[in-house]
């Protein structure tokens, strides 16, 4: 009897994660720990407060003497109206600190914590995401998707690849004016079936959303959360590299563009070209019904749905946009979205709350991937070991020629990026210490913003730290078939951010 050789697959989202986070733990008992000192705001006693390397604190007048003393070079206006909120590294105050490396149980121990710490910290982001999936299973279960799909269908019949370009360039737009990243989760349930329907595929799906996302963050142009911070923290204005920042987003958003549409285009004509081919009928069972491709009655019940869940996404951007709102609001607009669909769905009590909590558990595994891949941060923070990194990779590259230097500092921060997902995070903890550098080789900061832009950019197209798994797992395709899709777009674009420092530094 011949006995059949088991098919091995890539590693789901989830163990891809808990590898990483087994590695950043094995890791971390090799690399010695230290501290930077660090400078905060205090608001309600207007002083600033200094901890030191070892943990100790001191408060000093928060003027703008303080901070020319410690080499601050940023203004003190920054901190008072609340611009920089975060506590910022103090230059050349990197010390090694005395920190017992953990035994094997003790590590095993963190190895857990760190995951139940991360979703902790991650429950904002993760009840958004629950609660967008109780919305959808609402929206699906009234049928309201399915009809729309249908009326849409007939719209853009012949016009497919104009979607893919319309829906990535507001994307893009988002991601590089204030910073849209965890927010796409809610595009992906209706993106999907609409084009799976047009003859694309999920890879397609994902190509649309998630590059699109990743491209307008990597060129942040007026993004308050990476390049305003970032500059602010650097001493610079961050609209004087404006012209050029705008000019390289709307170059790798095109590409971004040419790429995916040639892709879909492709599959759309012959099928078997995808990526995902092999998931082609176990997608359509999963992500469409029946009456996806029946003519169906649209209802006003299921057009006042969908209005309603679209109005939510349109005061979604508007809050986050213009005032400032985080993951708490944003989800008290799809709760309420969601008390209002339940009202004039059409269905009855038990199917409308059957419906929300099916959806939401539809996400869960999104909800859980996001807080333990939250994990990462907390192991290097609890082991004070990013400061290492960072104080290692900061000597490497002072006094290196121009050139050399901001594309070394685009590789350092690839590999910062990696470890350290928070943009604004990254940006006050390595600015104050990276921007001087600048100084040192005879380079306008600007060019130390970019570089951490698009060195954190970069890695987050394939970072399972990041929100590729997440996303990965909305459209059900494994990390290795993503990276088969991309990696060419990944060479065009690393050349690319190459190319754009290189004309930064004859630019500024």
């Amino acid at each position: 009897m011949v006995s059949k050789r088991r098919k091995h697959r890539f590693p789901t989202a989830y163990t891809v994660i808990i590898i990483v986070l087994l590695l950043v733990e094995i890791l971390t008992n090799f690399i010695p720990s230290g501290n930077y000192a660090t400078l905060a705001y205090n608001s309600d006693s207007n002083n600033f407060v200094i901890t030191e390397p070892n943990g100790s604190t001191k408060k000093e007048s928060a003027t703008q003497k303080t901070l020319d003393n410690y080499k601050v070079n940023i203004e003190i206006s920054k901190f008072k109206d609340g611009t920089i909120y975060k506590p910022v590294a103090i230059p050349n105050s990197y010390e090694r600190i005395k920190s017992k490396k953990p035994n094997l149980l003790q590590a095993v121990i963190n190895f857990f914590t760190a995951q139940v710490k991360g979703i902790g910290d991650s429950i904002d982001i993760i009840t958004f995401v629950l609660i967008l999936g109780g919305c959808i299973g609402i929206v699906n279960t009234n049928g309201a998707i399915n009809s729309g799909i249908a009326a849409l269908s007939k719209k853009i019949k012949g016009k497919q690849a104009l979607l893919i370009i319309v829906v990535m360039a507001l994307i893009s737009i988002g991601g590089t004016t204030y910073g849209l990243a965890e927010e796409t989760m809610a595009m992906y349930p209706i993106l999907i079936p609409v084009f799976l329907m047009a003859g694309y595929d999920t890879m397609t799906v994902i190509g649309t959303i998630f590059l699109a996302d990743s491209i307008g963050t990597m060129i942040s142009t007026i993004n308050p959360f990476s390049t305003i911070i970032a500059s602010n923290a650097a001493g610079v204005n961050f609209s004087h590299a404006l012209p050029l920042r705008i000019i390289m987003w709307a170059i790798c958003t095109i590409i971004g563009m040419i790429y995916v549409v040639v892709y879909a285009e492709k599959v759309r004509k012959h099928p078997e070209a995808s990526y995902v081919y092999d998931q082609y009928e176990s997608d359509r069972k999963k992500f469409l019904t029946d009456s996806s491709f029946k003519e169906t009655k649209f209802t006003w019940q299921q057009k006042l749905t969908l209005s309603i869940f679209a109005i939510a996404f349109i005061i979604m951007i508007w809050g986050v946009q213009s005032q400032g709102w985080y993951f708490t609001e944003i989800s008290v607009i799809f709760l309420a979205a969601g008390y209002l669909m339940a009202l004039f769905s059409g269905m009855d009590e038990h199917k409308v709350v059957g419906a929300f909590v099916n959806g939401a558990g539809d996400l869960l595994g999104v909800a859980l991937t996001i807080g333990i891949a939250r994990g990462v941060s907390i192991i290097m923070e609890n082991s004070h070991t990013s400061d290492t990194i960072m104080n290692f990779f900061s000597k490497q590259i002072s006094g290196l020629p121009p050139l050399i230097f901001i594309w070394l500092l685009f590789l350092v921060y690839i590999v910062l990026g990696f470890f350290i997902q928070s943009s604004s995070g990254l940006a006050v903890l390595s600015m104050p210490i990276m921007a001087p550098l600048a100084n040192v080789v005879g380079i306008d900061r600007s060019s130390v913003i970019d570089a951490y832009n698009l060195g954190q950019g970069f890695i987050s197209l394939i970072a399972p730290t990041g929100l590729i798994l997440m996303g990965l797992m909305m459209v059900g395709i494994d990390f290795n078939k993503w990276f088969k899709w991309c990696w060419k777009l990944l060479v065009i674009e690393f050349i690319l951010c190459l190319v754009f420092l290189g004309l930064g530094l004859l630019v500024y």
